[in-house]
């Protein structure tokens, strides 16, 4: 198995990528969340494309996607580690596409984190705002920060499933009939061609 050449960035380039994709998945998140918090009231839902597409304000105390409510302090611990992870990860990644999948995750971690830390009833037991409804789709509340973090997610499994490493480098699988440079030549391929019989000379048949 061979490997495409290196798509290559400092490590400056994909640490500011990094960067700047969690910073805009956070700024949107908490900029949605507190305009969310300012303008409706809990429980009521906006439409704004019909069914398609609603704002419903709610408060979650649980994962994504209103997942396990009762266990939002494991979900705040969690969320601290997976954080620290990326910070420390960050410094290997040579790829602009990976930086954005840590990037993304990180903003979206961030943003939700964010709220359990510091909104009601406590700290570290905070509610999380989710508020975009999307009933043909899925039959749950969520927000931006989800967004970013499944986004993440899907980046990460498409570049997975390419071979795509955190070098920017791809592994290149060989064509099941490309022939193998490495085979050993056969014994016919080594043998010496045969003598062929010399041509007849029409003059001298004519003779004859």
């Amino acid at each position: 198995m061979a490997a495409e050449p290196a798509a290559k960035v400092g490590t400056t380039t994909a640490l500011l990528v990094l960067a700047g994709a969690a910073i805009a998945a956070y700024g949107l998140d908490q900029l949605s969340k507190f305009l969310v918090v300012s303008n409706l009231t809990e429980g009521e839902i906006v439409p704004v494309l019909g069914s398609v597409l609603q704002w419903q304000f709610v408060r979650n105390p649980g994962a994504a996607f209103s997942l396990a409510s009762g266990m939002t302090w494991i979900f705040t611990i969690l969320a601290a580690g997976v954080i620290t992870f990326i910070i420390w990860f960050a410094r290997r990644i040579r790829s602009i596409a990976w930086a954005l999948v840590f990037g993304l995750l990180l903003g979206g971690v961030l943003g939700n984190l964010t709220d359990r830390l510091f909104r009601e009833p406590s700290f570290g037991l905070g509610h999380v705002i989710d508020f975009i409804s999307t009933p043909w789709m899925l039959p749950a509340i969520y927000n931006v920060a989800d967004i970013a973090i499944v986004s993440s997610m899907v980046l990460f499994m498409i570049l997975t499933i390419r071979g795509v490493g955190l070098d920017g480098s791809r592994e290149v699988r060989p064509a099941k009939n490309a022939p193998d440079a490495t085979a050993p030549a056969s014994a016919d391929d080594d043998a010496p061609e045969a003598p062929r019989p010399p041509a007849a000379d029409p003059l001298r048949a004519h003779e004859a």
